[in-house]
């Protein structure tokens, strides 16, 4: 290796270190600060790289990459506010315990509380949201190479160990650039002739993780035995075959399963003990004069609806038991009786051969019979008027998008209509969204980095303020390698707020949360270069949709609907399943 100055070394140090990790993709904003890493970067031929002009949208780019490959993606900014344009993305890779390592460059500690310009204190400027930091001091000769190495290598097992977010701050005097020094730079690195003809790491780490021993198993079986009248909730689990081991538990135990749409469960999957439409059964007299749950088993993430919270917060069932890949408390009703740290595998493969099969209950047997009920009355009345609706539109996509393709749902509204209405009988699809602090921004970045990790195309379902929120990001659109489907729901504001007690507030309900607005993304779409399509019915989406998914190139697709007619067709839609239970 040649290097310019100490700068060069400890940028390309830093970007050969992370590359040999397996951390191949770059997420980059342009700055001055950072260029001895964006050099190193440039230089090394085995990273691929993506440049954005809003850091932002970068940050949530990087993080929707990190969802679909399951391993970090690298930030990189200059010094200043740059860093602090990621701290939301932060936040939401840290609730989703999401891999993702920032480096933000910054100033000397010579020119840090003087006023220099583009100087702010970034020392541990993400927090508890970080879960682990540090702070680079500049490259020094007089500092071993081998810090350099150990540092990075224990940053990547900090992020991919505790599935989180660390925060690196390189400072760096100048030369900024590849000026030629005096330093004796071959004698500097002669300690990393190992590293350097291995290809590999400096630190190697035992990763085994993933699979947690647990304690007493056979106790554990003989509480879940215990639960006369059990359900399985699952929230965000890791893939198909953790999908099928929950099935086969269920069938085992004889308990209903009631699937957050994030769990991969509740799209191309007609299993007998899948509840599909839970979340309008819970609003049935009939159906909750008759239910009674004695113990909950709890796989993966939380769940999107909050009638599932209510109905067991009510009934306070004795047994609630919760499996977590990871160790933070995931229990907004404090009613988890038997927490276990283990991934879902790892968990129903130790316990699972120690349960004697059961009957199904006659829980699930009731549940079973009204989910028909509702899957037909959704069917029948959408099938009854052509024109479109937002519970129309999510019931399409759910059985138009192709098979192991990405679904990435936004907040508010998208994701609780496809949770809702979705049609089982469609194809099974890898289904993401951005359920940590459950925001609006940043929905299409984090959209783009999904379909750039995962290689496969995939449909974004969002709202019209969630699309103007990250508008600057359909500039990602434009280079992706496989295209992002946008359906865009415009209502003309925010439609959730209309479903909430603030809607009686009539004083000024409409301009503080309904906050209306005149556009559409018509303009916005020519400006990026993507195609555009505004269909008035459900034929015509259905035509349009199909276009996109043979165009392969990205699409929006904006359908407009009124606020005050989606509030009637859904609460006329639940009326109609309420009375077909």
């Amino acid at each position: 290796m040649n290097f310019a100055n100490i700068n060069h070394c400890w940028g390309t140090l830093i970007i050969e270190e992370l590359s040999r990790l397996g951390t191949d993709y770059f997420c980059v904003a342009s700055g001055s600060r950072s260029s001895p890493l964006v050099i190193a970067l440039a230089q090394n031929k085995k990273v691929k790289s993506f440049v954005h002009f809003d850091e932002r949208g970068l940050a949530f780019h990087a993080m929707g990459y990190a969802a679909a490959t399951k391993k970090p993606a690298v930030l990189i900014c200059t010094s200043g506010t740059a860093a602090a344009n990621f701290f939301p993305a932060v936040i939401e890779a840290s609730k989703k315990k999401l891999p993702l390592v920032v480096i933000s460059a910054d100033r000397p500690p010579e020119l840090r509380q003087t006023g220099a310009v583009q100087t702010i204190d970034q020392v541990g400027l993400f927090g508890k949201y970080a879960q682990w930091a540090t702070d680079m001091p500049c490259p020094d000769t007089k500092i071993d190479p081998q810090f350099v190495l150990t540092t990075i290598d224990q940053a990547w097992y900090q992020a991919v160990r505790n599935h989180g977010v660390v925060h690196i701050n390189c400072m760096f005097r100048q030369p900024l650039t590849l000026n030629q020094t005096s330093e004796d730079l071959k004698s500097y690195i002669k300690p990393l002739n190992r590293w350097e003809k291995s290809q590999k790491p400096y630190t190697d780490y035992v990763t085994g993780f993933e699979s947690v021993a647990l304690p007493i198993p056979k106790k554990i079986a003989q509480r879940l035995e215990a639960i006369k009248n059990g359900v399985i909730v699952v929230g965000k689990i890791s893939g198909a075959d953790e999908a099928n081991l929950v099935l086969h538990l269920a069938e085992k135990l004889g308990w209903p399963v009631f699937a957050d749409v994030s769990s991969g469960l509740r799209l191309g999957h007609s299993h007998p003990n899948l509840i599909h439409y839970f979340d309008h059964l819970l609003l049935s007299d009939k159906v909750l004069d008759k239910l009674s749950f004695d113990g909950v088993l709890h796989l993966g993430g939380r769940m999107t609806s909050q009638r599932y919270y209510d109905l067991i917060q009510k009934q306070n069932p004795a047994e609630y038991i919760m499996v977590l890949n990871h160790a933070l408390r995931n229990d907004p009703n404090h009613q988890v009786s038997l927490r276990i740290e283990a991934s879902v595998t790892n968990f129903i493969q130790t316990v699972v051969g120690l349960i004697k099969p059961r009957k199904d209950s006659t829980t699930l047997k009731l549940l079973s019979k009204a989910n028909k009920s509702a899957d037909k009355a959704i069917e029948d009345f959408l099938a009854e008027d052509e024109r479109v609706n937002e519970p129309c539109i999510a019931r399409l996509v759910s059985q138009l998008v192709p098979e192991s393709q990405g679904l990435f749902l936004s907040n508010s509204m998208p994701i609780r209509d496809m949770a809702n209405y979705a049609d089982f009988k469609g194809k099974a699809v890898f289904v993401n969204g951005n359920r940590g602090a459950s925001g609006i921004d940043g929905i299409i970045a984090s959209a783009a980095g999904y379909a750039k990790g995962l290689d496969k195309p995939v449909t974004l379902m969002i709202g019209d303020l969630a699309a103007l929120h990250d508008l600057n990001s359909l500039a990602m659109l434009r280079d992706l390698p496989v295209p992002l489907i946008i359906v865009l729901l415009n209502n003309g504001g925010g439609g959730i707020f209309s479903f909430l007690p603030i809607a009686e507030f009539k004083q000024g309900f409409e301009k503080f949360w309904g906050t209306p607005h005149p556009y559409t993304l018509a303009s916005a779409a020519s400006m990026f270069e993507l195609n555009y399509s505004q269909p008035m019915d459900a034929g015509h989406f259905k035509k349009v949709y199909a276009q996109a998914l043979k165009a392969q190139t990205s699409t929006v697709i904006e359908v407009i609907t009124n606020r005050e007619d989606n509030l009637k067709t859904h609460r006329l839609l639940q009326d109609t399943i309420n009375k077909s239970i």
